[in-house]
């Protein structure tokens, strides 16, 4: 049996295992009865994000991996500038996410610089989550270190790994009515 067809209390067990623990020696770890860890690993109660992070951090693992959240089985490949763009083209894709993309660039603007920017107000699903996300991750990008950062990345993923999205059934409408002028003729290449 792989990882993601485990439920995360089997992950929890084989964690423990894998430690060297019995169910005594972990429920003493967390301050948890010997019965509650036993509920856990038989899937009889539900493990909130909180005490998953306790169990990962007592057991020396990630709380994606207790999730059941492979991040190297969902990690894009990313060998050429292509590879960004079509990561960066996918999120047209996803329903109740949208962004606008500006673009400053001289001679009407000192700098040139281009974003994507996504209203955390807009009346979608994702936006707000969105936004805080990109806040929550400048704050970590700026006063983390390389430690606390990775923790917060795994947390993170681990938090956003029950949100499931959707694509799009149609293209957007608006995405018919723009021109694309290409910076090059594709036919040289």
């Amino acid at each position: 049996m792989n990882n993601e067809e485990m439920t995360i209390g089997q992950r929890v067990r084989k964690a423990r295992k894998e430690k060297g623990y019995n169910q005594t020696e972990l429920a003493n770890a967390l301050g948890k009865s010997l019965r509650t860890i036993q509920k856990y690993e038989n899937g009889e109660i539900e493990i909130s994000i909180s005490m998953l992070n306790e169990l990962a951090k007592a057991l020396d693992t990630t709380t994606t991996y207790l999730l059941g959240y492979k991040t190297e089985t969902v990690k894009p490949q990313i060998t050429t500038f292509a590879d960004v763009a079509v990561m960066l083209f996918e999120l047209e894709k996803v329903t109740g996410l949208k962004f606008d993309i500006d673009v400053k660039r001289p001679p009407r603007d000192d700098k040139w610089e281009c974003s994507i920017t996504f209203d955390g107000k807009a009346k979608t699903e994702l936006n707000a989550d969105m936004c805080l996300f990109l806040e929550d991750w400048a704050n970590a990008r700026e006063n983390y270190s390389t430690e606390q950062y990775a923790d917060w990345k795994d947390k993170t993923l681990a938090y956003y790994s029950r949100l499931v999205v959707a694509e799009q059934s149609q293209p957007d409408d608006n995405a018919k009515k723009r021109k694309i002028t290409p910076a090059f003729d594709l036919r040289e290449i």
